[in-house]
């Protein structure tokens, strides 16, 4: 599983880079616009600059309404900016035609500036409260239009977390339709250390966090501690040890 982690501002990215040893992908985002929102192109071109050239960054492009023609553009720019992963949040779409449309868009513009970047198609666990695609519909949504993985996070921030709009075995679900695919399953939305044991058994290939490596685990006034990303990717790394001996154990 790889640890995804969220700074909002250069300052953070520098934090990130202290922790760099103990983090897989650092996630350029803008909280206050949003679970996904887009940060500058300019913050992106100094976060790639301000963590190891080995840990890819990925970037948010929003979420984003059902206009294909916007979508595409600003995850070019995103590509062009220094991000290798980009996620997008299809907020604004009500159906998985709509959905399809939008990523298939997002997936020609990068791959064409950048064929080795990584194209993510977000959606939320709490759909049914702001009308967008089902969570489940994401995998498919992810493989019609030629993107690399498929992602869960929680569109409102009001304290409520992933596994209380979509429970283990929704998620788990989610996984298997996502590797079914040849896909990525992504999971994120207020993740905190104790999910990490049920992320793990389902086999959730990316965590993203932001709020757990946060000073009073807030995720829009507290600042990224690295002692905070450490303890986190070594309870990680705990559980990952103990799923792997009970499967060796049971076969």
């Amino acid at each position: 599983m790889l640890l995804l982690i969220s700074p909002d501002s250069v300052e953070e990215a520098l934090d990130c880079a202290k922790a760099a040893e103990h983090l897989d992908i650092v996630d350029v985002k803008k909280p206050d616009e949003g679970s996904l929102g887009a940060n500058f192109p300019w913050v992106i071109r100094e976060i790639r600059d301000a963590v190891p050239a080995d840990k890819p960054v990925s970037a948010t492009v929003g979420d984003v309404p059902y206009k294909p023609g916007t979508v595409a553009q600003a995850a070019l720019g995103a590509a062009v900016s220094g991000a290798t992963y980009i996620k997008v949040g299809l907020y604004g779409c009500t159906t998985p035609d709509q959905a399809v449309d939008v990523m298939r868009g997002v997936v020609r513009a990068v791959k064409e500036h950048r064929p080795d970047a990584f194209v993510v198609a977000s959606g939320y666990a709490d759909a049914h409260r702001i009308g967008c695609v089902n969570p489940l519909a994401l995998p498919d949504i992810a493989l019609r239009s030629g993107s690399d993985a498929a992602m869960l996070d929680t569109a409102v921030k009001d304290g409520t977390r992933l596994f209380d709009h979509v429970p283990p075995e929704v998620c788990a679900e989610f996984v298997r339709r996502a590797h079914e695919a040849d896909l990525l399953a992504a999971l994120a939305g207020s993740v905190k250390v104790g999910d990490l044991g049920a992320l793990t058994r389902i086999g959730t290939d990316i965590v993203g966090v932001r709020g757990a490596v946060c000073e009073r685990g807030d995720r829009n006034t507290g600042r990224i501690q690295p002692q905070l990303v450490a303890a986190f990717r070594a309870e990680m790394d705990r559980h990952a040890r103990e799923h792997t001996a009970a499967v060796t154990a049971a076969s």
